[in-house]
């Protein structure tokens, strides 16, 4: 058997999430599909990340099984062809046997995406945030640098069934930019809670709107309760930028 990790990237906004669901349509159920008819079965498919519905990701990797022999290239130039147009396999390869797309991974980094003119910019329509107030990206990093390190991020994860665990995730970078119009979050960490990124940037939005000062971002994370942050962000906005392994390059 042959492990292979397979770097896909994918436009978000026709699609609910990575995982599979019973009543909309999925990245995994596509690219599941595909994976079919060029491999005649359906392996079983480790994904380094579950992306909610109308997240788009930029680099997202899974890995597989196969006993089949077709070479890495002609693997993913035969997946491509069965794909649709918003869903691209990037690389395949093969990895050590015990490699897992996501219990290896070591972290992750995610782009949140505004454009911040009073004008909408119809090509950046259900893939970046439309805000037109002004923001004040100094002050906005000023919020950013208060997330670095090891916290207990409860306060920045949404309310749901899911097991809760260990809520304490390590960030690495935290930081605005802008590029003329689009201004962009970035934030690196070992690992990111339910709608995590969404409700940062939803919490420092207040930061800029003057709700919040910057050093409120302190108080919230002390707090350890959803209600003391801001608003989730919208979906559309939010991309998964790289993914991090110990021993394979894919952000280069």
């Amino acid at each position: 058997m042959r492990n292979l990790l397979l770097t896909l990237c994918f436009d978000g906004a026709d699609y609910h999430g990575w995982q599979i669901q019973q009543n909309a349509v999925s990245i995994q159920q596509v690219f599941q599909q595909a994976l079919g008819r060029v491999l005649g079965s359906q392996p079983e498919i480790k994904a380094c990340s579950r992306t909610d519905a109308f997240v788009h990701a930029r680099k997202f990797c899974v890995s597989l099984r196969t006993d089949r022999a077709i070479p890495c290239e002609r693997l993913t130039g035969a997946l491509n062809h069965f794909l649709p147009d918003d869903i691209a396999v990037l690389s395949c390869r093969e990895v050590p046997e015990e490699f897992h797309a996501r219990y290896s991974c070591l972290g992750k980094e995610y782009e949140y995406l505004i454009w911040n003119e009073k004008i909408r910019n119809p090509f950046l329509n259900g893939r970046a945030l439309h805000y037109w107030y002004p923001l004040d990206l100094p002050r906005l990093n000023r919020a950013a640098a208060c997330l670095t390190g090891s916290h207990d991020f409860t306060s920045f994860c949404a309310v749901d069934a899911r097991e809760r665990g260990n809520l304490t995730r390590t960030v690495t970078e935290a930081r605005w930019m802008r590029n003329g119009g689009k201004v962009s979050f970035f934030v690196t960490a070992d690992g990111f809670l339910y709608h995590m990124v969404r409700i940062l940037v939803g919490t420092m939005l207040r930061v800029a709107e003057g709700k919040l000062v910057p050093e409120d971002m302190k108080r919230i994370l002390a707090a350890r309760d959803r209600k003391a942050a801001g608003p989730t962000a919208p979906p559309q906005g939010l991309y998964l930028n790289k993914v991090f392994y110990k021993d394979v390059k894919l952000n280069v």
